[in-house]
């Protein structure tokens, strides 16, 4: 039986993602419990830098599905799907590991129907025992760590952005092969992308996270924010109350019906703690909480909490960080 790991690496504007690279890293934890070679996929657009910086990453077979009809900006699951599906058959492998993005879980999930293999999704953690592929996931909105043990492998598995640091590039660089493109009838397709202003920091990338919820009071109410966030070099989340009351933009959104996040830190200001928030923010490695009801749900999970008016402690917390910049 084939014991080699493929890594799905997702791609955005011709360059790898950083989930990539961590991915890279799960793989080799694996690797460590089952032997066998890492290799890595990519397909997108235009991907001649992307591919030499994957062969770079330390793994022993790079992949590519260099096609214009598979540019992130008209993304067809059903042609993306169909060309992963493809390339698993006939790389072989025993895993195969996905980011936990939007992407990754739509293609991930219809590459595992196409194959008939098991997909287990959102992991934190991953590792053999006994020969046994065992993996750890949130479950219950965060409320609870479920270990889940495959009955049989090949496996599908997707692993949270931001819990695994990424590898280091190697000096070396792994042969990489191209891989033909079949074209599949699609029954959707992208008629127009607009694209709106881009953030300086990522958020589903991004180490720091400064969130605001429905304590902002409105649109303006975020303005304090970003100039927290501008000066710790962070990204700007909102809860769903946020999104909902139209202040912000719902790509900010946190939470189970929002984006996934797993920075070194997360401020939550003006956040009560709703459990569908907390399921899209726990796994953070330092949670601060602001808010003036020292009752709410929030604290519980907070490493550090600070009950007061998020307009006072927020442009104090601003202009003490300043200071802190200026002398180093």
């Amino acid at each position: 039986m084939p014991n080699n790991i493929l890594i799905v690496a997702e791609t955005r504007d011709g360059a790898p993602r950083k989930v990539a690279f961590e991915l890279v890293t799960v793989a080799k934890q694996l690797a460590q419990g089952m032997g066998g070679k890492i290799e890595v996929f990519a397909m997108g657009s235009n991907l001649a830098s992307a591919a030499q910086a994957l062969a770079q990453a330390g793994v022993s077979k790079v992949y590519v599905a260099d096609d214009a009809a598979l540019d992130a900006s008209r993304f067809a699951p059903e042609l993306h799907a169909a060309v992963l599906a493809d390339a698993i058959r006939a790389a072989q492998p025993a895993v195969v590991l996905f980011g936990a993005t939007g992407v990754g879980k739509e293609i991930s999930a219809r590459a595992a129907a196409k194959l008939d293999w098991g997909l287990v999704t959102d992991c934190t953690d991953a590792k053999f025992e006994n020969g046994a592929l065992v993996l750890t996931k949130p479950v219950y909105a965060g409320k609870a760590i479920a270990t889940v043990k495959a009955k049989s492998l090949p496996a599908m598995v997707s692993v949270r952005p931001n819990i695994f640091p990424p590898v280091e590039a190697n000096a070396s660089a792994a042969p990489v092969e191209i891989v033909a493109v079949k074209m599949v009838n699609v029954r959707a397709k992208v008629a127009e992308r607009v694209k709106k202003a881009e953030t300086a920091v990522d958020l589903s990338e991004a180490k720091i996270v400064v969130s605001g919820g429905r304590g902002v009071r409105g649109p303006e109410g975020f303005e304090p924010l970003h100039a927290l966030a501008k000066v710790l070099g962070a990204a700007v989340g909102a809860s769903r109350a946020a999104v909902d009351a139209g202040w912000v933009d719902y790509g900010t959104q946190v939470g189970q019906t929002g984006k996934t996040v797993s920075p070194q830190l997360y401020i939550a200001c003006g956040i009560s703690g709703a459990i569908q928030h907390l399921a899209g923010m726990s796994s953070s490695k330092n949670i601060v909480a602001i808010n003036k009801d020292p009752d709410a749900p929030i604290f519980k999970v907070a490493d550090y909490g600070i009950a007061g008016d998020l307009f006072e402690v927020v442009p104090a917390l601003t202009e003490e960080l300043k200071k802190v910049m200026a002398e180093k």
